[in-house]
């Protein structure tokens, strides 16, 4: 009775991925231990599908990957079904939302473990210590609750090498859930791969969930590796586009070129995230090779034009509200489209600042437009992230906000959207603050809709921009309910919800 049953949470209602995270974790235990793979975005009746193999009492311990927003409610009425009919199994979830809300998922009392960060060598190490009955508090990246019932978090691991990890079971993966169903249709390609070539980022933006979880420390698989990846979804599986869901792939400019080399007779098409700052440094030359190497579009924390905001996020690096301008006309002659998220609503210390710096970015994301009309505009509200000892969380604190305190909470109607960064809950900002900007996303939207949306045709953009513009032009942004209609007609899609 030593089985591993790893769950993926369905994190979408239509588009959805090979779940690497957990395949991460498969490829771990592969070979020491039986394990299966429950995707919640295949199965109709995902628990149902978890009960079917955990009552037939082979399977011990579950391991859950539970990313903030969709996946947290399945995961929760999952885990606390699974407990309560077979409280003898350890669960063990990963991912950023138990890392950083490690009271509320433990003293659920339906969570034993939670890996804080990678769990290549910390989830098969837990289960060999759990297997002898022997200690696991030297374990690194293990938080748990201690015999006092306080809270332990164990010493933080070196990142390892990516390229001496295992290869990821495909094949394995494949007999449990044909993998083409995983390469979808969308902006990049009639079948569309995600992969993982690097983790974490060398940088501490205090909005950020990888930041305490990672601690500015990253590590990537060589080009040489990822290609060979690539290739093998490509050839096997019929893969004509990636997503890489690196936090930042672009960290090192060689391997960036060195990839796109590989790339460049494969005829895919390709998506990654990369810092402003970091790309600025890179020579023409290598921008033109990785648009060659079949990058499309690349999306950039812009976060904001104001310099002082900027400080504020712990953005860290040198960017500044100019570079964005600067790098959003450079990207032009590449045919790179840039996508650049911003996000509204920092903490400030009075309304009428916080709505100065809403308005700020609203004309500072119209003057990006204006340098480049084909840069993709994703705008977020600012959500807290619990960034221990950064500024802006003692700001975030100070003004009195809280998070959920129990597990059940974090499911409410009002938070379940909390991470998504729609409805952020935060004191400082008013309904005609959030108003402002739904409001002027909306109009945005609809003067120039995102080329990622492949369901809008030439003539439905054509007709929802020719109706949006006026407002766009003459700054009147309130109660756009004509555009919203066609919107929700048309189903527009939302990059920063639900991809491309």
């Amino acid at each position: 009775m030593n089985k591993i049953l790893l769950f993926n949470p369905k994190s979408a209602n239509a588009k959805y991925r090979i779940p690497n995270s957990i395949l991460n974790i498969a490829a771990a235990v592969e070979g020491k231990y039986d394990w299966v793979i429950v995707d919640g975005n295949c199965e109709a009746d995902p628990i149902a599908k978890i009960m079917s193999y955990v009552d037939t009492g082979e399977y011990k311990y579950l391991g859950f990957t539970v990313m903030p927003g969709p996946q947290l409610r399945q995961a929760i009425i999952a885990a606390k079904a699974v407990k309560l009919k077979h409280p003898h199994t350890k669960m063990i979830w990963g991912g950023y939302f138990p890392s950083n809300h490690s009271e509320s998922v433990l003293y659920s009392n339906f969570v034993d473990f939670i890996i804080n960060g990678p769990g290549d060598n910390a989830f098969p190490n837990l289960v060999d210590a759990l297997e002898k009955d022997e200690p696991y508090e030297f374990i690194r990246n293990l938080i748990y609750v201690g015999t006092n019932g306080q809270i332990v978090k164990t010493a933080k691991e070196d990142l390892l090498d990516q390229d001496s990890l295992p290869p990821l079971p495909y094949d394995k993966l494949n007999t449990m859930y044909p993998i083409p169903k995983f390469l979808g249709k969308t902006y990049l390609g009639e079948k569309t791969m995600a992969y993982h070539s690097s983790i974490g980022c060398p940088f501490t933006c205090s909005f950020c969930a990888v930041v305490p979880i990672y601690e500015a420390r990253w590590k990537g698989k060589s080009a040489q590796n990822t290609y060979k990846d690539v290739k093998h979804i490509k050839d096997k599986y019929g893969a004509t586009a990636i997503e890489f869901h690196d936090n930042n792939f672009f960290v090192s400019e060689k391997r960036a070129v060195e990839f796109s080399k590989l790339m460049e007779h494969e005829d895919m098409t390709w998506w990654g995230m990369a810092r402003i700052d970091t790309m600025m440094k890179f020579k023409d030359s290598s921008l033109e090779t990785i648009r060659k190497g079949g990058c499309k579009i690349i999306f950039f924390g812009a976060e904001s034009g104001n310099d002082d905001i900027l400080e504020q996020m712990d953005k860290g690096g040198t960017q500044t509200g100019k570079q964005i301008l600067e790098f959003a006309e450079r990207l032009k002659k590449f045919d790179i489209i840039p996508e650049y998220s911003f996000v509204l609503g920092t903490p400030a210390p009075t309304p009428e600042k916080v709505m100065a710096q809403i308005d700020f970015e609203i004309d500072f994301i119209k003057k990006v437009k204006a340098i480049n009309p084909k840069t993709e505009i994703i705008i977020y509200t600012y959500s807290p992230v619990p960034t221990e000892g950064s500024e802006m969380y003692k700001q975030v604190l100070a003004s009195g906000f809280k998070f959920p305190q129990t597990l059940e909470d974090w499911i409410s109607p009002a938070w379940e959207n909390f991470d998504l960064r729609k409805n952020p809950l935060t004191p400082w900002l008013t309904a005609e603050m959030i108003d402002k900007i739904r409001d002027f996303e909306v109009v945005l939207n609809g003067v120039f809709p995102t080329e990622t949306d492949i369901r809008l045709n030439s003539l439905k953009r054509a007709a929802i921009k020719a109706i949006s513009t006026f407002r766009y032009k003459i700054n009147f942004h309130k109660y756009p309910y004509e555009i919203k209609l066609l919107q929700r007609i048309w189903k527009y899609r939302q990059p920063e919800i639900q991809g491309f």
